[in-house]
C-alpha cells in the first residue's frame, strides 16, 4: 500500500514521525516550486523522497491554512504543476508509488543514487520527456516505463541491467538512449522500432552480437558499441542512412566492417584484432573523414587507401606496419596521420616527429611518376605566375591552397582564379598573415573548412561572417581571445587552437552548441566552467593538455558526451597521473566520484 493511501485519514503526527528519518525540505523551496514548476533537491543527502514533495500539487499549502490574505505572487490556488524534479546525487534506495501524484512531470532526474528497483507507477507520468537513471543499482527496467509515449531521452548508464523488456520498442519518440556500462548480453529485437532515435550508447556491456533490427534505425547519427565482445557487425548497419559516427573500440573484430553507410564520417575500430584492410572494405567508406585503426594487428596499408578521398585523419598507432605506400600522399584532404608504435623501415624517425605534412611530402617524392594534374606540376590548366594557382584543385576539388609561402598577404590572382567557384576548403597555413584576407568573404556561402594555422593572427573577427564553416584550424598563432560573433557559426563542428595565448577557455565557445571537437593544447588555460561545458551536448573531443590547470573541477565528469579528454602536462595534483593515463572513461568516472554529495549539482 502506498503512503498516499495510508494518509487517507488526517494524521496530525505525520510531520513529527518523518523528522528523524528524512531531512526537512524548506517551505520556501516548496513555495518557489509551486510557482515555477521546478524543484531541485539534488545533493541533499536524502534517503527517501519526503511525502510533501509527492503531494506538492495535491495538498493545500501550509501558509494557506494560517493566512487568507495573499499577495499577487502568493496565490496558491494559481500554482503551477510540477514539471521538473531533480533528485540526483542523493542516497535514495527506492521511489514511492506516490510518484504518480506528479503526472505533469516532463523531467525526472534520479541519477547518482542507490536505486535497485523502480515503481510501476512511473507509467503514470505520461508527460515525461527526460528520465535520467544513470549511476544507480538497477537490475531491471519495469515494463511500465515503456508506455511513456512522450519520452525523448532515457539514460541508464552505470547500472546492473542484464536484459531489457521487449516492450522497449514502444518508446516511439525516443531520440537518445544510453545503456552503456551495464551487464547486457543481448538486446531486444524491438529496438529497431525506435525510429526517432538519434543517439544510441551501448558501450561497456557484454554484447557478442547486435540485432539485425538496428538497420531500421535510419535516424541514428551516433552509435557507440565500444568495449563489448563483438566479433562481427551485421551488414544491415549500412542501411542506417543517417549514421555519421560509429564507435567499435575494444571488441574482437578481425576485419574492418564493410559499411557503405552513405553518411558515415567517423569510424573508430581501435583495440580490436584486425590484421588486414581489404579493398572492398575501404571502398565502402565513401565519405569517411576520421578512421581510427590504432592498437590492432595490421601489417600492410594497401595502395587502395587512395579510395578514401575525403579522409582527414588516419590513426594507425600501435600496429605492425613496416612500410607505407607512397600513394598515401595523394589523399587530397589528409591532415593528420598517427604512426607511433609501428616497426616502420625506410623512414627516418626524425621525419616522423616533424608531423604529417613533412611525411606526406617525403612520400610524394617517392612517387616516380606524378599523376596527371598533381599539385606541384605546372600544366596547361595552371597559370604561369610561379605556378601558384592550381585551377585543377579549385574546379575539381573546390580547394584553394596557398600554404608554406611565408607571405604576408594572399595574391589576388588566386581569388580571381576561384571567382564563381563554390570553394569549400581553404588552406592558407604557414604564412605571415596578421589578418584574415578580406576576399575570403567571396566564399561565405560555400566555405566549410579553413586552415589559417602557423600565421601571426592576433584576432579573427571576419571569420565569423563565414556562416557555413564546419572546421577551423587556427593553431600556432598569437590569439588570446575569440570574437563573441563566433556564436553565429551554428554549423561549426571542430576548432583547433593549439599553441596560442589563451589564458581561459574561450567564452564564446560555450555558446557554440554544435561543437564536437575543441583542441586547446599548449596554451595558458587556467580554468574552465564545467556547468557551461555540459551544454555542449555534442562535444566528444576536448584537448587541454599542456596548460596551466591547477585543479580539475569534478563536475567535468558530468560531461557525458566526452569520448576523448586530454589533460596531461598540467600542474594539477589530482587526479594523479596514473588515473589520467587510464583513459577518458576512467578519468570521467573518477571525477564524478569526487563530486561532493552535499552540494546541489548544476
Amino acid at each position: 500500500m502506498s503512503r498516499f493511501k495510508r494518509a487517507g485519514k488526517a494524521d496530525s503526527l505525520a510531520g513529527f514521525r518523518t523528522t528523524n528519518t528524512e531531512p526537512t525540505i524548506p517551505q520556501g523551496l516548496l513555495k518557489s516550486a509551486r510557482r515555477s514548476g521546478q524543484l531541485n533537491l539534488s545533493g541533499r543527502g536524502l534517503t527517501e523522497v519526503p511525502q510533501n514533495v509527492y503531494r506538492l500539487n495535491v495538498d493545500t499549502p501550509e501558509e494557506a491554512q494560517h493566512d487568507v490574505s495573499f499577495g499577487t505572487s502568493d496565490r496558491w490556488w494559481e500554482q503551477t504543476d510540477l514539471t521538473k524534479l531533480l533528485l540526483s546525487s542523493n542516497q535514495l534506495t527506492q521511489l514511492s508509488e506516490d510518484i504518480s501524484l506528479l503526472p505533469g512531470l516532463t523531467t525526472l532526474d534520479l541519477h547518482d543514487n542507490q536505486l535497485s528497483s523502480l515503481p510501476s507507477a512511473l507509467g503514470a507520468l505520461q508527460e515525461l520527456q527526460q528520465l535520467r537513471l544513470s549511476h544507480n543499482q538497477l537490475t531491471s527496467l519495469p515494463v511500465e516505463v515503456c508506455s511513456l509515449k512522450n519520452l525523448r531521452s532515457l539514460t541508464l548508464q552505470q547500472n546492473l541491467l542484464e536484459n531489457l523488456p521487449e516492450e522497449l520498442g514502444q518508446l516511439e519518440n525516443l531520440t537518445e538512449l544510453d545503456l552503456s556500462s551495464n551487464q547486457l548480453k543481448g538486446l531486444p529485437s524491438s529496438l529497431g522500432c525506435l525510429t526517432c532515435l538519434q543517439k544510441l550508447h551501448l558501450c561497456h556491456n557484454k554484447l557478442s552480437c547486435l540485432p539485425d533490427s538496428l538497420a531500421q534505425l535510419t535516424n541514428v547519427k551516433l552509435l557507440d558499441c565500444s568495449n563489448n565482445q563483438l566479433t562481427d557487425i551485421p551488414a544491415g548497419l549500412s542501411e542506417m542512412l543517417a549514421l555519421e559516427q560509429l564507435y567499435l573500440r575494444h571488441n574482437k573484430l578481425r576485419l574492418l566492417p564493410q559499411l557503405p553507410a552513405p553518411a558515415l564520417k567517423e569510424l573508430y575500430v581501435g583495440n580490436n584484432q584486425i590484421e588486414q584492410l581489404a579493398t572492398e572494405q575501404l571502398a565502402s567508406l565513401a565519405v569517411i573523414s576520421i578512421l581510427e585503426l590504432r592498437d590492432n594487428k595490421i601489417t600492410t596499408l594497401p595502395e587502395q587507401i587512395t579510395l578514401l578521398s575525403t579522409l582527414t585523419r588516419l590513426d594507425l598507432t600501435n600496429n605492425d606496419i613496416s612500410t607505407l605506400p607512397a600513394t598515401l600522399s595523394l589523399l587530397p584532404n589528409l591532415k593528420m596521420v598517427l604512426l607511433e608504435g609501428n616497426p616502420l623501415r625506410g623512414i627516418r624517425r626524425d621525419l616522423l616527429t616533424k608531423g604529417t605534412n613533412e611525411l606526406l611530402k617525403y612520400l610524394k617524392g617517392r612517387i616516380k611518376e606524378e599523376p596527371e594534374g598533381a599539385d606541384e606540376e605546372p600544366t596547361a590548366m595552371t597559370l604561369p605566375s610561379q605556378a601558384r594557382v592550381n585551377v585543377h584543385n579549385i574546379k575539381t576539388l573546390k580547394l584553394l591552397t596557398y600554404s608554406e609561402k611565408q607571405a604576408d598577404n594572399i595574391p589576388d590572382e588566386l581569388f580571381d582564379a576561384a571567382a564563381d567557384e563554390a570553394v569549400t576548403t581553404v588552406n592558407f597555413s604557414k604564412n605571415q598573415l596578421s589578418s584574415i584576407p578580406s576576399r575570403l568573404m567571396e566564399f561565405q556561402s560555400s566555405l566549410t573548412d579553413i586552415n589559417l594555422g602557423f600565421n601571426k593572427l592576433t584576432c579573427c573577427p571576419d571569420i565569423c561572417k563565414l556562416l557555413q564553416l564546419m572546421h577551423i584550424d587556427l593553431r600556432n598563432n598569437q590569439l588570446s581571445d575569440l570574437p563573441c560573433e563566433m556564436r553565429n557559426l551554428t554549423k561549426l563542428r571542430s576548432i583547433t587552437l593549439n599553441y596560442n595565448r589563451f589564458k581561459s577557455f574561450p567564452e564564446v565557445l560555450y555558446q557554440v552548441v554544435s561543437l564536437e571537437t575543441v583542441l586547446l593544447g599548449n596554451n595558458q588555460v587556467g580554468g574552465l566552467d564545467p556547468s557551461r561545458l555540459m551544454k555542449l551536448v555534442h562535444l566528444s573531443t576536448l584537448d587541454l593538455s599542456n596548460n596551466d590547470l591547477l585543479n580539475i573541477p569534478p563536475e567535468l565528469g558530468l560531461c557525458a558526451s566526452l569520448r576523448c579528454l586530454s589533460l596531461d602536462g598540467n600542474p594539477f595534483r589530482t587526479p594523479r597521473a596514473a588515473i589520467v593515463a587510464k583513459g577518458t572513461d576512467s578519468l570521467l568516472e573518477y571525477l564524478r566520484s569526487r563530486i561532493p554529495t552535499s552540494a546541489p549539482l548544476p
